[in-house]
């Protein structure tokens, strides 16, 4: 998305290009748990973008297990302050991934959603409102989970129609605000039930090895992400 190259751009030194220094915030997705071969997507991400030496982007993963928008939002700004690396430089770009958690029901398949969906909007909005106001923002989206391996820590209830509700109202706060949004939820649904529930863990939560190579392609091959390379002299690697 060239918006987002334009906003990465103004804030890197003119006399040559640097390496980007991104961090991803959100839930157990960005912390890559259920992939002990390659410690998730964003790890993943990272080895790729460090297969480049020193014009390779620089990527902090600060995932936190069972965090939901709230939780992300109010450590937010002190993670973004403490990963500058040099001296007056703050991070370039900000990766977001949460939601999931705030959908789920507590305590049987019709009890009340963890966080309200009303509630929910409200905290987006702040979450999104604050990331905006540090730098430029891209948000990847939930993945489905699988129904039928419920409940979760024989407490929460995932389901996709309440993941949906969730991840549309993601989506809408984003567009409104230009952040671009990658849908993986759509793009998994679509795919079909086997192909979803061979790349999850028992749980029916988390991707599992096969799930994260996966969301990597789907992440890698997304614009906002492929841009990237073309404010530095990144070179990319074969995935797999």
């Amino acid at each position: 998305m060239q918006t987002l190259v334009n906003s990465v751009s103004k804030s890197l030194p003119k006399a040559k290009s640097q390496p980007l220094k991104v961090i991803a915030l959100g839930d157990s997705l960005v912390y890559g748990y259920g992939d002990p071969e390659g410690g998730g997507w964003v790890e993943r991400l990272r080895r790729c973008w460090m297969y480049s030496g020193d014009t390779g982007h620089v990527l902090y993963n600060l995932g936190v297990r069972g965090d939901r928008v709230r939780q992300v939002a109010n450590r937010l700004e002190i993670e973004f302050r403490h990963r500058g690396e040099l001296r007056n430089r703050v991070p370039d770009v900000l990766i977001l991934s949460v939601g999931v958690n705030d959908s789920a029901r507590i305590g049987r398949p019709d009890g009340r959603n963890y966080t309200e969906l009303d509630i929910f909007q409200k905290d987006i909005a702040v979450l999104l409102d604050l990331a905006q106001s540090l730098c430029p923002v891209i948000f990847v989206g939930m993945v489905p989970v699988d129904e039928l391996q419920m409940p979760f820590l024989d407490t929460f209830y995932y389901n996709l129609a309440d993941q949906f509700r969730y991840k549309e109202t993601t989506k809408q706060a984003c567009l409104s605000r230009q952040i671009p949004y990658l849908d993986i939820f759509d793009l998994w649904m679509e795919r079909g039930e086997d192909w979803r529930r061979s790349r999850l863990c028992d749980d029916g939560l988390h991707p599992n090895v096969a799930g994260y190579k996966s969301l990597l392609q789907d992440v890698f091959s997304w614009e906002p992400i492929a841009s990237l390379a073309k404010v530095s002299d990144t070179t990319r690697p074969a995935l797999g």
